[in-house]
Parts: C-alpha cells; structure tokens; sequence
C-alpha cells in the first residue's frame, strides 16, 4: 500500500516562493524517514528565514522535527514586525545589503539605519560580516538565505526602491533617526559651521545655503539641496509606514 504523504499547510504569504505551477495552500511531500521539517519545506524553495510558527495539530514544532507520514503541518510567514535580537546599548537593527540593493541602502541610511554595503562580497563573506556584526542580511537570493551558517536573514520584496523600502520597514518596523546617517557611508553625520566647509562648497551653493552637516567617517559634506523635497517625501513616508506598522506613534 502507498506510504501516505506529509502535508504542508503554507501560508499564502509564502506562495511567491513557490514555483507558479505549485501555488496553493497545501503541499503534499513524500517523507523518507530520515528529512527534517526545515529541509521538506526548504525543499519547496521556501527560505526558512521567511518561515514564522509552525505546528501539527495546533502544537509547535521546530525545523528539525521529523513529520510522520499522514500527518499536516501548518506553515506560517514570519511575523510582522518581526523582533530582532539586539545587543546591549543598540535601539535598532543593523542591515547588510548584497550587491543588487544599492539604492534600498542608500534609503535605509538616509532614514537613519546602521545599514553596511558592499558591491563586491562573495556569499560566504557576506555571511561572514554578518554573523560578526550581527546584522540581517537582505537578499533578494534564495540560496543564499539557505545557507545555514547564516543567523538572521530577510528576503526582500519588490523590484522597485519604494517597495523594497516598505517592505523592510513594514517587516522589522525599526525606530528611525532620519538625516544622521551618510547615505555614502553609513557614517554618522555631525553639524558643521559654514565658515568650517566654505572651501569645499560651489560658489552657488555657498550663496544659497546655510546649514550643512559632514560625515564623521569620510568627510562627506550635506546640506538641503536641489533634491531636498524628495528626499524628505522619503522620510515622511518612511515614518508613516513604520508608525502603521507598529499600530501606534512612536516611530
């Protein structure tokens, strides 16, 4: 007689996963006696840092319990927000970005988050540095959330900047401290006297502008230029989306 399947129950917020011929809610794998939970389910191609609660028969069980055949195992999406262990003294979490998310670090710096770029690490020192530094990796690369030497990991969604930056303040709602950050290298920015940067200023922006700030690490000078209403559209909007993540105001 034939061995009767597992069946995952996944959440819908995990069907993008998926492969398009295999989206809906259950999934029937072929146990073999010796696969955990996390490598059936990793096996879908579901990433198990996107993998929140999950349980047979309303129980919790973990990735490395070993499903019996027959049984269903409901498969929930990582809350939102989603905590974030921090070290003593830290108020928010720290990101590494991988080389495809350039602007989405850029946007997370301006709203004032320890966000770390590289556009030329390898996989392994990605995870690496953030292991080391205990930052959450973001990724738009499945294989490289399944890696399981990584700690915390976040798929990030959307192929446009907007959305990706919605969907990492929507997922991890972390307190924001807009215009402290350099948005070239994540170095804290620190007021400066005009008289102090007057020689490294164009001649309009000298006679147009007041108050400027400088990049404690590389030196880079800031003021409100030209592009100034977009940017600050991006906070306002930043700080209403962690606000309504959060359910309350205190973003």
């Amino acid at each position: 007689m034939e061995t009767p399947d597992v069946t995952l129950r996944l959440d819908s917020r995990l069907s993008l996963f998926l492969p398009a011929g295999r989206r809906r809610e259950a999934q029937r794998v072929a146990p073999d006696g010796t696969s955990t939970l996390g490598h059936l389910v990793e096996s879908l191609g579901v990433p198990l840092p996107e993998v929140g609660p999950m349980t047979v028969d309303g129980a919790p069980v973990g990735p490395s319990y070993q499903p019996a055949a027959g049984e269903t195992v409901d498969v929930a999406a990582v809350p939102r927000p989603q905590p974030v262990p921090l070290e003593p003294g830290q108020h928010a979490p720290r990101f590494l970005l991988d080389v495809h998310l350039g602007t989405l670090a850029r946007r997370l710096r301006l709203l004032g988050l320890d966000t770390a770029y590289h556009n030329d690490m390898d996989d392994p020192s990605l995870v690496e540095q953030a292991n080391r530094e205990r930052r959450v990796l973001l990724t738009q690369d499945r294989g490289l959330l399944r890696r399981r030497a990584l700690w915390l990991g976040a798929y990030v969604r959307g192929a446009r900047p907007d959305d990706q930056l919605r969907d990492i303040l929507e997922r991890f709602a972390p307190p924001l401290r807009p215009w402290t950050r350099c948005t070239a290298c994540n170095g804290e920015l620190a007021p400066v006297d005009k008289a102090d940067v007057e020689t490294l200023l164009q001649v309009g922006t000298r006679r147009s502008y007041d108050v400027y700030g400088r990049c404690v690490d590389c030196g880079q000078v800031y003021w409100r230029g030209a592009h100034g209403d977009h940017l600050a559209r991006i906070v306002d909007s930043a700080l209403a989306t962690v606000t309504a993540a959060r359910g309350d105001s205190s973003a």
